[in-house]
């Protein structure tokens, strides 16, 4: 049942509010602002209903004061000096809306059962909102698709956990997104997550990476340093191309994760460490295990919990998702008011192939906005590769026997066709329409219908 504050120093007024309705609400009377606030700071009440004036008090200040609580109540002004200006001032101070003196109890009863599912309608849209933000955003990793679900459900999973985790999938995939998500839903979000490109270093500067070292352990070691390990500690420390480092630093790693203590390079000191270790790769781990360049042991170690990102491909129904998303963010980030894709430019999007996966349509996106001078980005705003074009050989169309319906797909072709002889004579229509051997009036026909 609801619970009704009804706010009135005149005693016969909240005598009689609460009489009419104490039966379908739990109806709570206060004759002045300190009596109220002592009821809104230990019941949950859903509708406040106060007099303007309240002897020497305002009941606008009561309204303000609900209003900064962390649920505030629906508030509802009663007043004898019924005017437009009493009304823009109430609704103004967040009033849901307001009566006038002699009451009508019916039309007050309406008003409160009226203001109570407008609020429990609002409620019910924040909800879904919340639900389906949760269903295809994860921190920062958006997705709808059936694919990227067992992802999602997997990293919720794991994140409060202290197990090691291995991310695998293609370049481009968002493996280091993955990461973030895990640590930033993990118990840890306030400590660091500190990451490793492991590929990029020799195998020298990978173990002085991870482990540091003390002063004079090597040559070129003038001053002691604090390892990665050191600096995540209380954290996460992800690992990014773990299938490059070398055996030696697997040897140290692998005692780390299972002695959870490292010691630096050239020193004997033993180190505890408090480090949620994840790990990603493009290889393929097990086949690296089986021709004995990784350890098998490391690797599970590594591998307590897996998470397999699927490439773009196997996601298209993710690329609408991932395009907008983009496109909002190069715009703002452009100064442009680019708000969309035309139908071809999108079409073509999803059923090209994304070998460079998220990463690749990431620059593709940012590359139609940067090329792009109106409200919508066509198909010739795209890359040329994406657009089935030989950059280096615009003006020569091949098909083979293994060329796909979309291929043949002659809206298509054409749309390419005039992205290319618009590109050849830099955006000029006239020498375009020339070049394709139709009318200018035909050219901007077709250009119109592809947007």
């Amino acid at each position: 049942m609801n619970a009704i504050l009804i706010v009135d120093d005149e005693k016969n007024t909240r005598e009689g509010l609460r009489l009419s309705l104490e039966d379908e609400f739990d109806v709570y009377i206060s004759s002045n602002i300190k009596g109220a606030k002592d009821v809104l700071d230990n019941e949950r009440i859903d509708v406040l209903v106060t007099d303007l004036r309240l002897g020497a008090e305002d009941g606008m200040e009561l309204i303000e004061l609900a209003l900064k609580m962390p649920q505030p109540p629906i508030s509802i002004m009663m007043t004898a000096y019924g005017s437009v200006d009493t009304a823009v001032e109430a609704m103004k101070r967040g009033a849901y809306h307001f009566v006038t003196k002699p009451l009508n109890i019916d039309q007050l009863e309406i008003l409160i059962k009226r203001a109570l599912n407008t609020r429990s309608l609002k409620e019910e849209n924040s909800e879904l909102k919340k639900q389906v933000q949760k269903k295809f955003t994860i921190s920062n990793i958006l997705g709808k698709s059936s694919a990227m679900q067992p992802v999602f459900e997997t990293i919720e999973q794991v994140a409060k956990s202290k197990a090691t985790v291995l991310i695998d999938g293609e370049n481009g995939t968002g493996k280091e997104l993955v990461a973030k998500a895990i640590h930033n839903l993990s118990g840890r979000p306030k400590s660091k997550l500190i990451t490793v490109h492991c590929a990029a270093l020799s195998p020298q500067l990978l173990e002085s990476e991870l482990f540091g070292h003390e002063k004079g352990a090597f040559t070129g070691a003038t001053e002691k340093r604090i390892g990665r390990f050191e600096q995540a500690d209380g954290g996460t420390l992800f690992l990014d191309e773990i299938g490059e480092i070398d055996s030696s630093t697997q040897v140290k790693l692998l005692r780390a994760l299972g002695e959870r203590k490292i010691e630096r390079v050239g020193g004997n000191k033993t180190i505890n460490i408090d480090v949620r270790l994840v790990a990603a790769t493009n290889k393929n781990i097990p086949e690296l295990v089986s021709n004995g360049e990784f350890r098998e042991d490391l690797y599970y170690r590594l591998n307590v919990v897996k998470i397999t990102l699927p490439p773009l491909r196997m996601r298209s129904e993710d690329i609408p998702l991932l395009t907008n998303a983009f496109l909002k963010e190069f715009a703002k980030e452009n100064n442009k008011s680019i708000k969309e894709l035309s139908t071809d430019a999108m079409r073509t999007l999803i059923d090209y192939q994304w070998p460079g996966n998220v990463r690749e349509l990431r620059t593709a996106i940012e590359h139609g906005v940067v090329m792009c001078n109106s409200r919508k980005i066509t198909l010739r705003h795209l890359p040329a590769a994406i657009r089935g074009e030989n950059p280096l050989i615009q003006d020569k169309v091949e098909f083979s026997r293994e060329s796909d319906s979309q291929t043949f797909n002659l809206a298509n072709m054409e749309a390419k066709l005039i992205a290319n002889a618009l590109s050849h004579t830099n955006e000029n229509r006239t020498e375009a329409a020339k070049l394709l051997g139709i009318s200018r009036r035909t050219l901007q026909r077709k250009i119109k219908e592809s947007q």
